[in-house]
């Protein structure tokens, strides 16, 4: 990964509260797994911003190096790589995600 990617990956998770990198969009997820994290965030309410790793080559192999994470989709929250699709799912189930995300300031409350 250049160090050109690695800034623009960096600039990209810094941008937003909790960013979701995924295959597709949120209205037209290209995999189960994008699904499934999209499903995840909307279900807790939170607000964020997706980036269709579909669409740029170089980002969708510079975040596996960025998170040393082999897998799409990656969730961050406040700048922070969070997990994968099975670890969203892991945690949502414990109510871990959904306390992380009120921890952070960034999901609705009850």
């Amino acid at each position: 990964m250049t160090d050109a990617v690695k800034s623009r990956i960096g600039e990209i998770v810094k941008s937003s509260d909790v960013v979701l990198f995924m295959k597709g969009t949120p209205l037209f997820p290209q995999c189960g797994f994008s699904s499934r994290a999209i499903a995840i965030l909307d279900h807790l309410g939170v607000e964020f911003e997706s980036v269709d790793v579909l669409q740029d080559q170089e980002v969708r192999q510079g975040i596996k190096e960025f998170s040393d994470w082999p897998t799409i989709p990656q969730l961050y929250v406040k700048g922070e790589f969070v997990g994968g699709s099975d670890i969203m799912m892991e945690m949502f189930e414990a109510g871990e995600l959904h306390q992380l995300m009120i921890d952070q300031s960034v999901a609705r409350q009850g």
